[in-house]
Order: C-alpha cells, then structure tokens, then sequence
C-alpha cells in the first residue's frame, strides 16, 4: 500500500519531471520535485507551524503554572488546559499535521536512497517514458548518486536558519521563580544547535540527492515560517492600531 499510494507516485512525478527538463538535469528536478510537493502539503505546513508559534507564544505562562503547581499534578493538569482553551491553543495541533507528512516524506526518502536501480524503473507507469539512463551529474559537477558533505552542510545551515526563526526572543530572567523557564530556553538553544549537526551528520551519510532534497524543503520550510510570522506580526500591528 506504501509503494502505490507514495513511494511509487513520487518515483513517477521524479521520473516525468527529469524527462521535461531541458537537458535532463537531476538536481533541477529534485528541486522541482520539492517545490511541488510544498505546495501540495502547503495547509498541512501552515497549520503545523501556527500550532508551534501558538505553544512557544504562551510557554512563559506554562512554566509559570509548572513552577506554582509542582506539588500539585491534578491541579497543574487542570490550569494547563484552562490555559490551552482561554488562548485558543491546540496542545496537539503541530502533531496531527506531522503525521500526515511522514508517509510523503519517507516515500521521497526511499527513493532517493534507493535511487532508479534495483527494479525501480519497473514501477514507472506506463504513459510516463522510461529513460534510457538517468545522468546523476547535476549542475555539471555535483554527482547527486555519492555521498557530499558540502551539500550535507548546507542543509545544515538551513536547519539552523529554520530552528533560529522559530526561537522565542524574549529576556533572560534571573528570577528563581523563572528556573523551570530559564532551563526550557537553555534546552530550545540547544536544540537549535544540535539539529543542525545531526542533519549534517545524517545527510553526509546518503547520496547527494537526497540532501539536494532536505536542503530545499528546509529551505522553503523556513521561508514559509518567515511568512507566516510576518503575516501575523503584520495583523497584530494593525489590531493594536485599531485600538489605540
């Protein structure tokens, strides 16, 4: 059910894409391959990225209901959804969204790893032109078939990029009573840091290709993360406006 309903498609619109671009180039059609899939996933992405902005909006209040309800589970249980419901928050709304990308993403995955040998080109639907030999020199010189730790890197910093935007910029506090939130924005600059080594770290281990793949959908992730705080900056302003 996998390979038909994903893995197989997307080695198919893979394939037509290759055979349409002038001069057969690989790493445009990756890139194409991308774009289209964002735009198809593009609500799921949206909804994703809201979901998270809306919890890291309101994490200050959350570890301030942590810190007063220590003792307290039940009760720490209780405020954390009053908070949830008067802030209108989804605490699974960045979940939900994930799911349903996992399959598109393990699809592009697979057929990146695998790349168009071992039987692969048997799966390609009979409208759509079997080429002759797929040509994995891309852009005249990044052989998208081997391992390249340059693209690796670069996927790495757009790893970087997208945690960084996402990052709550607010003061540090030395408050005792802030410990509990001290230390969640001590882990959140952590991970902003240990994700992009570990995509490095992952990317440099498979074909080229796929880390074409990673460094554009991060890419347009983190632009499309920009946009949507930007919108929602932009509309806060003028609701403030309106106010005043």
């Amino acid at each position: 059910m996998f390979n038909t309903f994903f893995y197989q498609p997307i080695l198919n619109l893979l394939v037509f894409i290759y055979n349409t671009v002038p001069g057969n180039d690989l790493g445009i059609s990756i890139i194409i391959l991308t774009v289209i899939i964002k735009i198809a996933l593009y609500s799921i992405n949206q909804k994703q990225i809201k979901a998270q902005k809306e919890i890291q909006d309101i994490q200050p209040k959350i570890n301030e209901i942590k810190q007063k309800y220590k003792d307290n589970k039940e009760e720490m249980g209780k405020k954390m959804m009053e908070l949830y419901k008067e802030n209108k928050v989804n605490p699974f709304g960045s979940c939900l969204p994930l799911l349903i990308q996992l399959p598109f993403l393990f699809a592009v995955f697979k057929v990146f790893r695998d790349g168009f040998e071992n039987g692969s080109m048997d799966l390609i639907y009979s409208f759509i032109d079997k080429p002759e030999a797929i040509h994995y020199i891309s852009f005249g010189f990044l052989d998208l078939s081997q391992k390249n730790i340059y693209v690796a890197f670069l996927a790495g910093l757009a790893q970087y990029w997208q945690a960084k935007s996402m990052m709550s910029k607010k003061p540090e506090i030395e408050n005792k009573d802030t410990q509990d939130e001290n230390i969640a924005a001590i882990m959140s600059k952590q991970m902003t840091y240990v994700m992009p080594v570990m995509t490095v770290m992952i990317a440099s281990t498979f074909p080229a290709g796929l880390g074409l793949y990673w460094l554009v959908t991060t890419v347009l992730s983190a632009a499309q993360q920009e946009y949507i705080f930007y919108k929602k900056n932009k509309n806060e302003k003028i609701i403030e406006g309106e106010v005043l």
